[in-house]
């Protein structure tokens, strides 16, 4: 029996879910490894994970490393060609590695394939993420994608490493947009396979809306633009947020919500500032691996969205 995929399962305090989750593991029509990455969880959910008839892989942290630290300790385990990554609160159909492994073979130049994501009432959630004129990534429901989505993909473990593995530091979101960026400059496609079906609560895990998603959805986006996008994008979107930070003392009308509040928005900028340094070098590390032109790929991502 080949394997040919490990898939990452990355939790912390998934008592609710976790069970349903390796429950549809186990159901999959193809071989596969699972590695479940527990972040210190301290609400059962280990106990769950070793009752399980499944008996999967356990990598238990001494600390809660987020989404984006969780795959990154993992890789280092990934022994086969393949490597999925899956959200604890995410349940896929038994056919779902199936239609990824063969979305993958369809096409050498893909290094990634986005499985659709639904809600639990079948609506469509995400099949990958588009970016817009101002560098956030967006779920696309339907259609040709910039990047595939993190919480249900399956990606090339020799592309990964290549161009550089999981951005750990991000902790959580924009890991996948990240990591795509980093692959098309490095000529690689990105595709979707709509049949591979995933039932997705969305949110269970974090809390979308929340300060801190504000506060890791900003700060992430940024620390992304400015290590893989256009000199000129990244700047701009900088000096776009500060700005934009500075007047909110003085402007009469701010929108009510997390990502616009003071605070929220320095602290953004002090956590991008302690981390500029080494962003930029890893900046230019990326930009030494790269085989098409930053600003190739943002046209492209932007005239997609125009299209």
């Amino acid at each position: 029996m080949h394997i040919r995929t490990t898939v990452v399962v990355v939790t912390w305090r998934g008592r609710a879910h976790i069970t349903r989750c390796l429950d549809a593991l186990a159901a999959q029509s193809r071989p596969h490894r699972t590695v479940v990455v527990d972040n210190a969880s301290d609400d059962g959910t280990a106990g769950l994970i070793a009752a399980h008839p499944s008996r999967p892989e356990v990598l238990r942290l001494p600390a809660n490393v987020g989404y984006a630290g969780g795959l990154a300790a993992a890789l280092p385990a990934v022994r086969t060609e393949l490597v999925a990554w899956l959200n604890d609160d995410a349940a896929p159909d038994s056919g779902w590695l199936a239609a990824l492994e063969d979305a993958m073979d369809a096409d050498p130049r893909a290094a990634a394939v986005s499985a659709r994501l639904e809600s639990p009432d079948g609506a469509p959630a995400s099949v990958g993420v588009r970016l817009t004129p101002l560098g956030y990534g967006a779920d696309v429901p339907d259609g040709d994608v910039f990047g595939f989505c993190g919480g249900a993909a399956l990606l090339r473990v020799d592309a990964l490493a290549a161009v550089g593995g999981v951005p750990a530091g991000f902790f959580c979101y924009y890991e996948d947009t990240d990591t795509s960026w980093r692959l098309r400059l490095s000529g690689w496609t990105i595709r979707t396979a709509p049949a591979a079906r995933v039932v997705h609560v969305h949110g269970a895990s974090t809390r979308p809306g929340s300060r801190r998603f504000h506060l890791w959805n900003e700060r992430n986006r940024l620390l992304m633009l400015i290590r893989c996008a256009p000199a000129a994008v990244a700047l701009r979107e900088l000096a776009r947020f500060a700005a934009i930070t500075a007047l909110l003392p003085v402007r009469r009308r701010v929108p009510d919500t997390l990502n616009f509040r003071l605070r929220l928005r320095v602290r953004v900028l002090a956590e991008v500032a302690l981390r500029l340094v080494p962003t930029v070098l890893q900046r230019r590390r990326i930009g030494r691996r790269a085989t098409v032109d930053r600003t190739t790929v943002w046209r492209t991502a932007t005239a997609q969205l125009a299209g």
